[in-house]
């Protein structure tokens, strides 16, 4: 992309929150239409990993994008502090967004997941916001998962609150391939 081009577009902080699904399936959609704007996309996930899923064949199809699921595929919750792994895995997963964030190499950089690290307290939303507040000003950035925290609700220019009205599982019917892996 020109330096004209970068100079006029205004980086958006995207949040695609809430308790619905397509969190990360609305943030693809964006993807797909920004590769097709011929952007360079990178992709980390937070919690998505150790197994093989649609959007990892998908991402290989493209030249323009990289997709790096960094997590163990679940996380051990239960009452007090997270477990010191998981806080020290998101850290790691955060300084890579941060790196692609701030490289000036990619025009839109999705952070799937990182809600959840943020609301069960793997890691400090201070973090997140000191990133964002450095982030070159034509970067656009997408932040997926539940209970987005309201200091990144504050700084977000677009926010989308997914709301579960229906779901198949409510009719016992399993994750379906193509659609939610």
């Amino acid at each position: 992309m020109s330096e004209a081009s970068k100079e006029k577009r205004h980086g958006l902080i995207i949040v695609n929150t809430g308790h619905g699904k397509g969190k990360t399936t609305a943030a693809l959609g964006t993807v797909f239409r920004a590769l097709g704007q011929g952007f360079k996309v990178a992709m980390i996930q937070f919690i998505k990993g150790g197994w093989q899923y649609g959007e990892l064949a998908a991402a290989k199809k493209f030249e323009n994008f990289s997709l790096e699921p960094m997590g163990k595929g679940f996380l051990k919750l239960g009452d007090g502090d997270p477990l010191p792994e998981d806080c020290a895995l998101a850290e790691k997963t955060w300084a890579l967004c941060a790196d692609r964030i701030l490289s000036e190499k990619y025009d839109l950089v999705v952070c799937d997941e990182v809600n959840y690290a943020l609301s069960y307290g793997l890691l400090p939303v201070s973090m997140v916001l000191e990133t964002l507040a450095r982030k070159p000003s034509w970067v656009h950035v997408i932040l997926t998962g539940r209970d987005a925290p309201e200091a990144l609700l504050a700084v977000a220019d677009l926010v989308t609150e997914m709301r579960e009205i229906k779901h198949p599982y409510q009719k016992g019917i399993m994750a379906q391939r193509g659609i939610e892996f």
